[in-house]
C-alpha cells in the first residue's frame, strides 16, 4: 500500500474510536493547525533580534571574511589562495565577488539575515517534503524555537559560515529528488559544492539511487565553474601545492579548539592519534553501512521521504565523523530534516535518545568551565556521536501499516483503508 503524505496527517489527526484523536495524534493535530498571528510575531522578533544582535557585535562575519578577502585578492590581481585560510574552491571565489562589492556597512546588516534567511529556506524545503503547512504552528513556532534554543544556529548567524548554503542546498536538493527531478536536485547539489564542498558526500545517494544524470549535474557543475574561476585569477596551482596539503593535515592549532570530530577530540583526551583514526574510521564505514541498509529498506507507509532524508543524514554524519575539521555548526544540514520529519511514526526525533543527544547543544545551560570556550568541541563531539549512532542504530527498523476504524461527524462508523491507515512500529522491534 502506498500513501500519500496528505494521508498520513489525515490518518494521525483521527485515530481512536469515535472520530476523537489518540493522545500523540490529537498533538500532531494540534501542531498542524494554522499558527495565531501572536506566534508569527514572536518567531520574527526572535530571528530579528539574533539578526540585529549580530550586527551590532564586533567579531560578526568572522568566516565570512575570509571568503570576501580572496573576492578582494581576485580583483586586485592576487591568487586568492596566498591566504592559508580560504579554503574553498575556485568557483566559491567567483560567489563572493557580489559581496565584495558591497560596502562594509551594508553586509554587516544584510549578513547575519542572509543566514537567518538561508536556514529558514531548508526549514521550508524540509517541511514540504513531509506535507507540513509552512504556516502551522510546527514550522512558524518549530523555526523560532529552533533559533532561540540550538547554540550552533547562533554561532553560524555570528561568524557568517558558508554552510547556511548547504543547509538550505540539502533539503531543496531532496524535495526535488522525491518530485522525481534527480537532475534539478543535483544542479542544486552542483551549485552548493561550488561555494563550499560541504555536500560531495550525497554523491553517494545519487549513486545508490543509480540517478547518474543527478549525479553528473552534481559533479560537473562545481567543475566548470572551478575551472573558470582558476582561469580568472593567478597561480590557481596553489590549491592544490599549498591549500590541499593544509586541509589534508587538519588544519593547524588555529581550528584545533573548535574541531569537533573525534580525530581530533580523542587526542585532546590522551588516545593516540592513530586509534583516533582508526574509530573514526570505523564509525564512517559503519554510517555508510547503515545508509546503504536504509536505502534498500522501503516500507509501505512510508512514500519515499522519510527513507530519502534518513539515508542522505546518515551519509553526512559518517561523513562528518571523519572530516577535519567537523564544527558545530556542520550539523544544520542535517537537523532540519530530521526535525520536519518527527511527523512520521517511526521517524528518529521519535527516539528520547534524539533528543538526548541534542541538549549538549541548548543555549543557555551553564555547562562547567572546562566544557566551555576552546573545550566546547568535546560537547559537539559527542552531540555528533549521539546522532549518528541514533540514526544508524534505527536504520534497519521496519514500520508496517494497520487500519483503524474512523468515523467522522454525521457518518456511521467505517473503515476505509486510504484515510485510516496509521503506522506502529512492528512489536519485534524494541525501542531505542
Amino acid at each position: 500500500m502506498r500513501l500519500r503524505p496528505g494521508i498520513w496527517l489525515v490518518g494521525w489527526g483521527s485515530r481512536g474510536g469515535a472520530g476523537a484523536p489518540g493522545p500523540g495524534g490529537g498533538r500532531l493535530a494540534w501542531l498542524l493547525r494554522p499558527a495565531p498571528r501572536s506566534l508569527w510575531a514572536l518567531s520574527l522578533a526572535i530571528v530579528l533580534t539574533i539578526a540585529v544582535s549580530t550586527s551590532l557585535r564586533e567579531n560578526w562575519g568572522s568566516d565570512n571574511a575570509f571568503v570576501v578577502k580572496a573576492a578582494d585578492a581576485l580583483l586586485a590581481g592576487v591568487s586568492p589562495y596566498e591566504d592559508k585560510r580560504f579554503l574553498y574552491l575556485p568557483s566559491a571565489v567567483l560567489m563572493a565577488v557580489p559581496e565584495a562589492l558591497l560596502p562594509t556597512w551594508a553586509l554587516r546588516w544584510l549578513l547575519p539575515l542572509g543566514m537567518s534567511g538561508l536556514i529558514g529556506v531548508g526549514w521550508w524545503a524540509a517541511l514540504r517534503l513531509f506535507a507540513v503547512p509552512a504556516t502551522s504552528r510546527f514550522a512558524i513556532g518549530g523555526f523560532g524555537l529552533f533559533a532561540l534554543a540550538y547554540k550552533p544556529y547562533l554561532n553560524l548567524v555570528l561568524i557568517g559560515n558558508w554552510t547556511a548554503i548547504s543547509a538550505a542546498a540539502l533539503p531543496v536538493a531532496l524535495l526535488l529528488a522525491h518530485r522525481r527531478s534527480w537532475a534539478a536536485a543535483g544542479l542544486v547539489v552542483g551549485l552548493a559544492i561550488a561555494c563550499k564542498p560541504m555536500l560531495v558526500p550525497i554523491g553517494v545517494l545519487f549513486l545508490v539511487a543509480r540517478q547518474w544524470r543527478g549525479l553528473a549535474a552534481a559533479v560537473l557543475t562545481p567543475v566548470a565553474l572551478s575551472l573558470l574561476g582558476a582561469l580568472l585569477m593567478p597561480s590557481p596551482t596553489l590549491f592544490f601545492t599549498k591549500t590541499l596539503p593544509f586541509l589534508l593535515q587538519g588544519q593547524d592549532e588555529y581550528a584545533l579548539p573548535w574541531d569537533a570530530s573525534p580525530i581530533a577530540v580523542l587526542p585532546r583526551l590522551g588516545v593516540p592519534g592513530v586509534f583516533a583514526v582508526l574509530v573514526a574510521s570505523a564509525g564512517a564505514a559503519g554510517g555508510l553501512w547503515a545508509a546503504w541498509v536504509r536505502w534498500r529498506r522501503t516500507d509501505d507507509a512510508d512514500d519515499g521521504e522519510l527513507r530519502l532524508v534518513e539515508t542522505a543524514c546518515m551519509v553526512m554524519l559518517a561523513a562528518f565523523l571523519v572530516s577535519r575539521p567537523s564544527f558545530d555548526h556542520y550539523l544544520l544540514v542535517v537537523l532540519p530534516l530530521l526535525l520536519a520529519s518527527g511527523v512520521r511514526a517511526g521517524s528518529t526525533p521519535r527516539s528520547p535518545w534524539f533528543w538526548a543527544a541534542l541538549v549538549p547543544q541548548v543555549a543557555g545551560v551553564p555547562w562547567p568551565t572546562e566544557l566551555a570556550r576552546k573545550r566546547r568541541a568535546f560537547r559537539d563531539c559527542v552531540t555528533l556521536c549521539g546522532l549518528a549512532i541514533v540514526l544508524a542504530r534505527r536504520s534497519p527498523r521496519s514500520v508496517r501499516v494497520t487500519l483503524e476504524p474512523v468515523t467522522t461527524a454525521g457518518s456511521p462508523p467505517r473503515t476505509e483503508p486510504e484515510c485510516a491507515a496509521t503506522s506502529t512500529e512492528s512489536a519485534s522491534r524494541t525501542a531505542f
